[in-house]
């Protein structure tokens, strides 16, 4: 029996990578613009931002993106009220396809997010420098690399880019009745709806000091099935998670600049400043003193 091989055409190729980009910035950063002649996509995954695009103005919120297309001009301002954390990259690509994303701003969804977020772990694997330089121009591979990096940057970035274009181009079909092989995807589109929920009850609550057992009793869902949930997802226990929720919420606030570090350790339902110091360094690596001279240090390009 003869075999003919099929060769596998890309859709959408990465030729080169730029940058990789993920920001804390502070409530007042203001960046001038510029223009490039390659792509460039910017994510908001905390707080907002006003965008400008050639002469389109538009202010994008927590889960928006935007496609900047090559030497389009385009600057960003933080809205003064709170702190923007962003995810920038930018990459050139010589693919057709990708005049799909000229103009496009909008709400990325739960898989498209993950991606994402593969995609600035799997930049630290690759790259040795600090990923929130906002004037770095050149990314210094690791040496030696983790196995595959490269490769698997370049994968989850083309993987990211398909993925958008079949869900914005492909309509919605609806199905009355769901067949019995299709009922492990519906298992899963459960445990996502009940992750969410979850996610949104601990956003609701961080100020507040809730146990393991108050999550389980108020989300209707076994101790168990929960710390497995959370484990399958984000490889981290419920408390762990909740726990470095508050300490980005806490750094959204440092960086905002509207309260100090007692008010805002009474706000996130620390018990004493000094508990509040200790999580922090423990979950961030630095106390929150050293954080803010940090953030408002790289705002001046003034860090090492």
């Amino acid at each position: 029996m003869a075999y003919i091989g099929v060769h596998l055409e890309n859709s959408i190729s990465i030729d080169e990578l730029y940058t990789v980009h993920y920001f804390e910035y502070m409530s007042t950063f203001s960046f001038a613009g510029e223009s490039h002649d390659f792509w460039e996509f910017l994510y908001v995954d905390k707080g907002e931002i006003h965008v400008t695009a050639d002469s389109l103005r538009t202010t994008l919120k927590k889960g928006d993106i935007i496609f900047h297309k090559p030497n389009e001009f385009h600057n960003v301002e933080a809205t003064g009220t709170i702190a923007p954390n962003l995810v920038v990259v930018s990459f050139s690509s010589s693919s057709p396809v990708m005049g799909f994303f000229e103009n496009k701003c909008f709400h990325i969804d739960e898989a498209e997010r993950s991606l994402l977020a593969e995609i600035i772990t799997e930049a630290r694997n690759c790259f040795s420098m600090r990923l929130d330089d906002p004037y770095l121009t050149h990314m210094v591979k690791k040496s030696p690399e983790v196995f595959g990096s490269e490769q698997m940057l370049r994968i989850l970035l083309e993987h990211f880019l398909i993925h958008i274009v079949r869900r914005l181009s492909t309509p919605a079909i609806l199905q009355k009745d769901i067949p019995r092989q299709l009922q492990k995807t519906t298992k899963s589109h459960s445990d996502s709806e009940v992750f969410n929920r979850v996610i949104h009850y601990l956003e609701q609550n961080l100020s507040r000091h809730i146990s393991l057992e108050q999550i389980c009793r108020d989300n209707l869902i076994g101790r168990s099935q929960l710390q497995k949930l959370f484990h399958d997802r984000t490889q981290k226990g419920v408390i762990e998670y909740f726990s470095e929720m508050k300490i980005d919420a806490a750094k959204q606030m440092i960086r905002t600049e509207h309260m100090n570090f007692t008010q805002i350790s009474q706000q996130l339902g620390y018990s004493s400043i000094h508990y509040f110091s200790r999580q922090f360094k423990k979950i961030a690596g630095m106390t929150p003193s050293e954080y803010a001279s940090s953030i408002k240090a790289m705002a001046k390009g003034g860090f090492e």
